[in-house]
């Protein structure tokens, strides 16, 4: 029988992206919510960035355990059941009066649906599907929430304009629905369920044991052990606190209140909403080539660099800001976005390269502090506008937190070096 032409794990790794897509979907619609809900209901921005803040810990929390559960009943089930939580939990938003259902549809239910398809599911995939181009792939691949944003960006903050937020809300819950199909029908475990080598092994070569069928284990046990072995290393505490700032510097500052602050300088939503969107366009360019460059270059030093460029651009960002897009501000788009998921590759790469087979369990508790870190600047960003009326110290403030990671990246080292794939070998 004639193989196809196209590697089954090119297929894979396509609905993989489409389902991160559709993740990425709720992901910004705190965005565009913010302003809407203060006004509707009265809430404070600390409150509603209070339940974002549980949705953003809950998502890194439940990635370790979920890459573990994928490795005990297979990534196929996790996924398609983490789109449908997501689902739920966005479609009971529309029903929502107090602020405690806030924290437990946009909180709890969203955040752990979401949680189980964080990077640590990336890192899965990679590790499984692909040997040859893994660093490649894996910045494809997180650049699918860069494309979730540049999607849903621009028609959520006009639905919220032309509608209300109840109109975005139910837009997110049919398209994480609408994955659940291709999730089903296409992806697959691991490449031998097809018959198959992960991309870049020849048939005649034995799989490396950092990418062979790991003996099941309970997914609580598997987690926690891993970190129990994980934290007696200094590698592991230098990538979790860089990646804690990364996240204060991200996901829980720019994605949640960046609109908000656009907003208080009288800047409309929807155009607030567009530069964001931008931000995910740039931010495919720039993770789709930090993934090519972690195949060629030491990944301790991409993370360094792309930590000081972050700081420095968080650091004039609150003199940028205006009731216009004008061109300074267009600079700091550009700038920001091509930096924004770049140190997802490079964080990647070096978890497998300190801790083997373990390596995307590792990640996922380094994404943990990630999102701990990006729950913290959410609160923390949210009761500073209220207390200072602006966002100037939540700028600046991630800005210089940025320079300190990128001196805890420069630490890390390379321990062992990964080689790379060439033809008739397993790597």
């Amino acid at each position: 029988m004639k193989r196809p032409s196209i590697h089954r794990a090119w297929i894979v790794a396509g609905v993989a992206l489409l389902a991160l897509v559709g993740a990425a979907g709720f992901g910004a619609v705190p965005g565009v919510l913010v302003t809407p809900l203060q006004e509707e209901f009265g809430w404070s921005r600390g409150t509603i960035s209070l339940a974002v803040s549980i949705n953003l810990v809950l998502y890194g929390v439940t990635a370790p355990f979920a890459a573990a559960l994928m490795e005990r009943f297979g990534i196929r089930r996790i996924l398609a059941g983490a789109l449908v939580l997501i689902a739920v939990g966005s479609g009971l938003t529309l029903f929502m009066t107090e602020s405690w259902q806030l924290v437990l549809c946009w909180g709890v239910l969203v955040g752990l649906g979401t949680g189980a398809m964080a990077l640590a599911f990336v890192a899965t995939i990679t590790g499984r599907w692909f040997v040859r181009h893994r660093g490649l792939v894996t910045g494809i691949l997180t650049a699918g929430g860069a494309t979730g944003r540049l999607i849903f960006l621009p028609l959520l903050a006009s639905l919220v304009v032309w509608s209300d937020w109840r109109a975005a809300a139910l837009v997110v819950t049919l398209a994480a629905l609408a994955v659940v199909p291709l999730v089903l029908l296409v992806i697959r475990n691991r490449p031998e369920d097809v018959g198959l080598r992960p991309y870049g092994v020849p048939d005649d070569a034995p799989v490396a044991a950092a990418d062979a069928v790991p003996t099941p284990h309970p997914a609580a046990g598997t987690a926690l052990g891993v970190l129990a072995g994980a934290v007696r290393t200094r590698a592991f505490w230098l990538l979790a606190g860089g990646f804690a700032i990364c996240g204060m510097s991200t996901n829980g500052l720019i994605q949640i209140h960046f609109i908000p602050a656009a907003h208080d300088h009288g800047m409309a939503e929807p155009v607030a909403a567009s530069l964001l969107a931008a931000i995910g366009i740039l931010d495919i360019v720039g993770t789709v080539l930090s993934g090519w460059l972690t195949d060629r270059l030491p990944a301790p030093f991409l993370l360094a660099m792309y930590y000081a460029l972050r700081g420095a651009s968080l650091l004039l960002l609150p003199f940028l800001m205006d009731d216009t897009a004008h061109p300074s501000l267009l600079v700091f788009i550009v700038f920001y976005g091509l930096d924004w998921v770049a140190t997802v590759p490079p964080t990647i790469a070096l978890c497998r390269q300190h801790f083997g087979s373990a390596g995307p369990v590792v990640f996922g508790w380094v994404f943990a502090s990630h999102q701990i870190g990006a729950a913290i600047a959410a609160t923390t960003a949210g009761v500073l506008r209220d207390t200072t009326g602006n966002y100037v110290l939540a700028f600046t403030g991630a800005g210089l937190l940025c320079f300190v990671a990128a001196a805890l990246s420069a630490r890390v080292g390379v321990h062992p070096p990964t080689p790379r794939p060439s033809v008739g070998s397993a790597h």
